[in-house]
C-alpha cells in the first residue's frame, strides 16, 4: 500500500529554519531516521520510506507553499496513489508550540498552502497533521512570524516533538487516521 506524505514549506535557504517550513523540517528528519535521502524529482524533492509494508512517498514540493497543489496533484497521479492515503503535514499559529492535530478533512484554516492544494484537487477530503508554531506575535505581523526563525527556547525541544510528529504519520500508514487522531491529537 502507497501513501503520499506531503510536507509543507518554502524552498530556498532563506526559509530553511523558518516555523513555516516546519512540514519539510518534519519529513527531512522522518527521511534521516529511516536511512534514506531526498532525491529532486518534477515539483519537488522525494524519498521512499518503507514501514510495516507500506511505501511512504515524502513529498517536499518545490512549487512554493501558495502553489503546493500543483505539486500534490502530479504525484498523487505519478504514483497513483488514492486521496484516502494523502497525508499532509503544515505549520499552525492557532495551535501551542510543538502540538499536533490530526484531522480527516477540514478547512484550509487560512493556511495558503492548503488552500491551493484545495482549489487544484476541488476539495478538502484529505488528512492532515496541523503542528502548532504557537501564536506569539503582534496583531498584524503574522507573515514575519511564520516566516521567523526559531525561538532558543523553541529549538530545545522542537526535535522531541518532531520525533512525535513522525510516529504520528508513521501509525497513519498503519492505524489509520481515525486511531492516530484519538492518540495524538492529546499529546
Amino acid at each position: 500500500m502507497k501513501y503520499l506524505i506531503v510536507g509543507l514549506g518554502n524552498i530556498g535557504a532563506e526559509y530553511a529554519e523558518t516555523r513555516h517550513n516546519i512540514g519539510f523540517k518534519v519529513l527531512d528528519a522522518l527521511a534521516e531516521s529511516s536511512n534514506t535521502s531526498f532525491i529532486t524529482s518534477r515539483y519537488g524533492d522525494i524519498a521512499e520510506v518503507k514501514h510495516k509494508g507500506r511505501t511512504l512517498i515524502l513529498l517536499k514540493p518545490s512549487t512554493y507553499m501558495n502553489l503546493s497543489g500543483k505539486a500534490v496533484n502530479y504525484w498523487l497521479k505519478q504514483e497513483k496513489i488514492s486521496i484516502e492515503n494523502m497525508f499532509v503535514i503544515v505549520d499552525d499559529i492557532a495551535i501551542p508550540f510543538g502540538a499536533i492535530r490530526i484531522r480527516k478533512k477540514g478547512s484550509d484554516g487560512g493556511h495558503n498552502g492548503l488552500k491551493n492544494i484545495n482549489e487544484i484537487l476541488g476539495h478538502n477530503n484529505y488528512a492532515r497533521m496541523r503542528f502548532g508554531v504557537g501564536g506569539d506575535f503582534p496583531k498584524g505581523m503574522q507573515i514575519d512570524y511564520v516566516l521567523g526563525k526559531w525561538s532558543s527556547e523553541e529549538i530545545a525541544s522542537l526535535g522531541d516533538r518532531i520525533k512525535i510528529a513522525n510516529q504520528a504519520i508513521l501509525d497513519v500508514s498503519t492505524i489509520g487516521v481515525e486511531r492516530a487522531m484519538n492518540t495524538y491529537n492529546k499529546k
